[in-house]
């Protein structure tokens, strides 16, 4: 009777741990911590996804605001974030106040590192790139800028202009501060903004937001070089939710994107 019983115990604790390290369904990381390429990112509401999940990507990151608090920036790069894109400014004259902080501990923690514009549709390109301009330093070896075009949920700039002007004016905003940089702008995106204003004919990388399914569905025919695929993710070293990303290739596109998309 006590061999059964250990035999059995045995069996139960090897079925626990299976399930615990097995995505469901379609694949999705438990709480914490999860399987695929990095084993110790979670997510506090993992889900199936159907037509293709992103944890098997080789290279993950994260993208932060001023709300995720003080970050240990030692165990978010030895949890695997090979990548850090961290809010910069919002229109023009608005600048995340955790930003510098964020980026100089970044650089320290040698994490690669970009800053992204929230941009509104209340001010001009021209008028929101020299703002940009003002608050990121021109660094060698910083990501590319990148340029967030989604519909904002502001009260004092409501405004949609169609789909001409935004990509008029965002495309002013890319060309300034490509010329600055010596980079051309990713652009970060939703599937509604993409969508309602065709973004798909912009010169341009997309860094494209799609939490509930592959962006092979959600953005059918559209190139990507970053997945934005959940924002209720878990990172050792961040407390609370944090956004993490994919990027689109292995390891070593990774290495050739950056031999090619850094700062010089």
């Amino acid at each position: 009777m006590r061999v059964i019983t250990k035999v059995m115990l045995g069996l139960m604790l090897v079925l626990a741990v299976a399930c615990a390290r097995t995505p469901p369904g379609g694949g999705g990381y438990g709480a914490a911590p999860g399987p695929g390429a990095n084993p110790q990112l979670g997510d506090s509401q993992p889900h199936e996804w159907r037509a293709g999940h992103p944890y098997g990507h080789d290279v993950h990151g994260i993208d932060i605001s001023r709300w995720q608090g003080d970050i240990d920036w030692a165990r978010v790069r030895g949890a695997g974030i090979s990548f850090a894109f961290i809010k910069s400014t919002e229109g023009a004259d608005h600048a995340d106040p955790a930003f510098q902080r964020y980026w100089r501990q970044a650089g320290q923690a040698r994490i690669p590192r970009g800053a992204y514009h929230y941009y509104y549709f209340c001010r001009t390109g021209a008028e929101q790139a020299r703002w940009y301009i003002q608050n990121v330093p021109r660094e060698r070896g910083a990501l590319p800028p990148v340029i967030d075009l989604e519909w904002t949920a502001s009260k004092t700039c409501p405004r949609r202009p169609p789909a001409y002007e935004v990509k008029r004016e965002a495309s002013v905003f890319m060309d300034i501060v490509g010329r600055h940089y010596g980079q051309r702008p990713i652009i970060y995106t939703t599937v509604d903004f993409y969508r309602e204003n065709q973004l798909g004919d912009m010169r341009a990388e997309f860094w494209l937001r799609s939490v509930a399914d592959h962006p092979s569905a959600t953005y059918p025919g559209q190139r990507w070089a970053f997945w934005q695929y959940t924002g209720t993710g878990i990172v050792p070293g961040i407390r609370g939710d944090v956004d993490i990303n994919a990027f689109a290739g292995s390891s070593g596109d990774w290495a050739r994107w950056l031999q090619t998309r850094l700062t010089r």
